[in-house]
């Protein structure tokens, strides 16, 4: 069970593309080195476009409102975010420096799942078919229909670094679930099924993109993610506390003929703008909240049952721990509501939050969790004071706020 909580965790807070360039991110001048010029006085032409540069980064950097986490990156908007030009190129920096670090959380997390797939190679090398049945194959298609809904969310925002990321989370649960079904751990019928939706995602993803895809059809993936996304949340949830609670998939049903209806108000025009957004943002909410869920899930499981704990990797929960945390720079810094929540919340309650566990009981030392603290916390305050700094605001609290309520 923590091997698949540890897989489904990492893959879940990965994410995804950016429009095409020479530089291959959507950070302007990130990777590119700004063009040298010989002129006493810059060009007409060039203080046209390092004009145009500066509002587009001005714009792209404009507050998003929580519900309107789902919504691209409004670069077609006037901007609201009056920024100084002696400040420019600080944003720019701390624009590319955070993109990095988004891009870096591919290290701890590739760490983090590789170690299951070997050893689910191994023992299938060997005919031990039986020790991937301690893999629980339903966690698995759960995470992986996360890494999916997150993917299409991040694939709209054009974040290169954290498309990687997520569609590396994808790749490496399908690899996973491909074990399980060569294991017979898991039923043909339901990895038929979970192949073709896996190719049919990656593939309308990449489509979209590439501006290669039809609204149309791009619609028609958000639609069916959205109600699987809502549909699987509640019944995961319900399921956590099984015995205590009856054993229902009343959860499940309930949650998905009001995910149809929503849906299908959404497209025929019977629902308020708001509605609408709200109804677009399900799908990477449903995601995060699933992926916010695992800690909890994690959490019950070690007080119901404490010798659980040492089947737990001290380095593996702080792979989880710095592989989140590295991507909360960049959500803080797009005023990304929701990949801040899901990052944070990861970071502390799934990587930290079960180090924490297993210190109280005794499974790592003192020493290793003072500096997991230390780390962290310097981490997370780093991040809020160099925002910060970045913005010219006077107070860390003025970026929260930009975050959680927009300008």
């Amino acid at each position: 069970m923590a091997n698949s909580l540890i897989l489904a965790a990492a893959a879940a807070n990965k994410s995804l593309l950016a429009a095409p360039s020479h530089c291959h991110s959507f950070s302007l001048h990130s990777n590119c080195p700004p063009p040298q010029h010989t002129q006493s006085f810059p060009s007409k032409a060039f203080l046209h476009l390092h004009s145009l540069s500066l509002t587009s980064l001005h714009r792209r950097l404009i507050p998003v409102p929580a519900l309107d986490s789902d919504v691209p990156y409004p670069l077609d908007q006037g901007s609201t975010v009056k920024v100084k030009n002696s400040r420019s190129k600080e944003i720019e920096e701390w624009d590319s420096w955070t993109a990095k670090f988004s891009g870096g959380s591919n290290v701890p997390f590739l760490l983090l799942q590789m170690p299951q797939i070997i050893l689910n190679a191994k023992n299938l090398m060997s005919g031990n078919k039986t020790a991937l049945l301690a893999v629980p194959w339903l966690g698995m298609l759960t995470g992986l229909l996360g890494n999916l809904s997150l993917l299409s969310y991040f694939a709209k925002k054009r974040e290169t670094e954290v498309i990687v990321v997520q569609t590396l989370g994808v790749v490496s649960i399908y690899v996973v679930i491909a074990q399980l079904a060569m294991a017979e751990a898991m039923p043909l019928p339901y990895y038929m099924v979970t192949s073709v939706v896996v190719a049919t995602g990656l593939l309308l993803n990449f489509l979209n993109y590439f501006g290669m895809l039809s609204a149309g059809i791009w619609r028609f993936w958000e639609d069916f993610i959205t109600v699987c996304g809502l549909s699987v949340l509640p019944q995961v949830m319900w399921s956590t506390f099984v015995p205590y609670i009856p054993n229902s998939i009343l959860p499940g049903v309930i949650s998905f003929v009001t995910a149809i209806a929503a849906v299908v108000m959404a497209r025929t025009g019977k629902l308020s703008e708001k509605g609408v957004k709200f109804v677009g943002g399900i799908s990477g909410w449903t995601a995060t909240l699933l992926f916010m869920w695992m800690p909890v899930s994690q959490m019950w499981t070690n007080f119901l049952n404490p010798d659980n704990i040492k089947g737990l990797s001290a380095f593996s929960m702080l792979l989880a721990m710095i592989g989140n945390g590295l991507m909360i720079p960049r959500a803080l810094f797009t005023r990304d509501f929701m990949w801040f929540t899901g990052s944070t919340w990861a970071s502390l309650f799934y990587g930290y939050g079960n180090i924490l566990c297993m210190y109280y009981f005794n499974s790592v030392s003192g020493k290793f969790l003072l500096a997991a603290t230390a780390g962290l916390v310097s981490w997370i305050g780093m991040a809020l004071w160099r925002d910060t700094v970045v913005y010219g605001y006077s107070s860390p609290l003025r970026s929260l706020k930009e975050l959680i309520f927009g300008s």
